[in-house]
């Protein structure tokens, strides 16, 4: 083979070499959807641990446990995008976003999770533990004598399955916070377990002194966005969010909305008089 014909075929070979490997970036790009292209695409892909099924025509109208749906659509919102939910929690959080098949994903995260090594994790500003409320005349005085006691719970919450398999608890998963809320004033629930931020505010309302008994607060951890640690703008987009709703009370509106939303349901369900 002549030089002519030697640098040719290197050549060659070079150009195949570099077409097979500009096919292996854009595959890659292609399956690690990058939130800085939501916006043409017009749909921000998140994943939720209780994405909101469809609702059902004649059906009541129930608050869900987790206040990250709405953070999600303010996210899709600022991007002005449409939303996408995919079910998720830290432990399926980098498979999703390596994947694709979700661009940010809204879990609880605590301080000692190994999520933190491998993902960027950005704090919300909201943080929460599980903690347990009953009627203030309940023989219940710690965690351990929920064992053989009914807890009531509700779809999505963090706590599901955690009350039965730590204390022996007799779990009763409802379908949202109200219906739990309300089990426990009609005698239905020795306690209903939820996150401690909201129930707090809850039982600042006067209707809800005589079931104001609580545990101590267990298991804290920060809800927070999840994406790849490479993705660098939607680092900063995500963190400037969280300011932003710092900035302007955000947060707390949406807490208080819940607190509101959660009393009245339970109020305009409860037919029979408190457990007395």
């Amino acid at each position: 083979m002549n030089t002519v014909s030697l640098r040719l075929s290197l050549t060659s070979a070079s150009l195949r070499a570099l077409a097979v490997l500009a096919a292996c970036w854009m595959t890659a790009g292609a399956a690690q959807a990058d939130i800085d292209g939501v916006a043409q695409r017009g749909v921000l892909n998140a994943g939720l641990a209780y994405p909101l099924p469809k609702y059902v025509a004649g059906a009541k109208f129930r608050t869900p446990e987790s206040l990250e749906t709405p953070l999600a659509q303010d996210l899709a919102t600022r991007l002005k995008a449409g939303l996408a939910t995919v079910k998720a929690d830290a432990g399926s959080a980098l498979n999703l976003l390596k994947s694709g098949k979700a661009d940010v994903v809204l879990a609880m995260v605590d301080d000692n999770d190994p999520l933190r090594r491998d993902a960027a994790v950005i704090a919300t500003g909201y943080s929460a533990g599980a903690m347990a409320i009953m009627r203030t005349d309940t023989d219940i005085k710690t965690w351990e004598q929920l064992k053989g006691r009914t807890v009531c719970l509700s779809e999505g919450g963090a706590y599901v399955g955690k009350m039965a398999a730590r204390y022996g608890a007799i779990e009763k998963v409802q379908r949202a916070p109200a219906d739990s809320l309300l089990a426990v004033r009609i005698g239905e629930c020795d306690a209903a377990v939820h996150d401690d931020t909201l129930l707090n505010e809850l039982l600042k309302l006067p209707e809800w002194k005589k079931f104001s008994a609580r545990l101590p607060v267990q298991s804290r951890a920060a809800l927070s966005f999840i994406v790849r640690q490479d993705d660098g703008k939607a680092i900063a987009f995500l963190k400037q969010t969280a300011a932003s709703w710092y900035a302007t009370g955000f947060m707390g509106t949406l807490k208080k909305k819940w607190t509101n939303n959660v009393a009245f349901e339970v109020y305009l369900d409860q037919n029979v008089p408190d457990c007395h």
